[in-house]
């Protein structure tokens, strides 16, 4: 796998791809978060790489830069009520397809991680494995993965003991021995078989 990955973008403007990748399908807690980002060729950004093969501080010194130099980004969310109510696929489209809809600039070209399109008006394509193959997946599943982490600092702090901004709100032993002995939040996704199990 190569060190860079080389932005779709071209100088003339003509074609403008976004990217898109989405993060925490496989949480017990909070939002799957998703992001959108249309790259400028002008301004490259080196080192990137699919989020999970970065360390945490790498990721957030290039979500900075990313921020700074695309020529447009976005975040969408869906919630955990709504991750409950309609599935975390849905819910993982949901969210693409509300980062797509937040970008200052329309693209002509969408691709997005995995192998499901969301629901947008735009053409575009779903490619498996493409946070480590297009550097605009990548740079989204950055700025993505950054976010849901600073919101698990957050949670961290309004809920004391449960070990957000150590596990992330995966289905970690710590995760799971803390739920047991405190009890179930109201934003844990209620539909997750380790969630449901403790519900009255």
């Amino acid at each position: 796998m190569h060190d860079q990955i080389t932005a779709h973008n071209d100088l003339q403007g003509t074609a403008i791809l976004a990217g898109i990748d989405e993060v925490g399908r496989g949480c017990l807690v909070g939002p799957v978060l998703a992001a959108a980002v249309i790259l400028d060729p002008r301004k490259p950004v080196s080192g990137l790489l699919d989020s999970k093969r970065l360390p945490a501080k790498r990721r957030q010194e290039l979500a900075a830069v990313i921020r700074q130099q695309a020529r447009a980004w976005s975040i969408g969310r869906a919630e955990a009520s709504e991750i409950d109510a309609i599935n975390i696929l849905q819910a993982s489209l949901l969210a693409m397809a509300r980062a797509y809809a937040m970008l200052p600039i329309k693209p002509n070209r969408v691709l997005v991680d995995g192998n499901r399109y969301p629901d947008i008006d735009c053409p575009g394509e779903a490619v498996i494995g493409g946070d480590a193959r297009v550097a605009e997946i990548s740079a989204a599943s950055i700025l993505a993965k950054v976010a849901r982490d600073e919101e698990m600092q957050t949670l961290d702090a309004l809920y004391p003991g449960y070990g957000f901004a150590r596990h992330k709100g995966y289905a970690t032993r710590l995760h799971l021995t803390r739920l047991h002995s405190l009890g179930v939040t109201e934003l844990h996704r209620q539909s997750f078989a380790p969630v449901r199990k403790l519900l009255p």
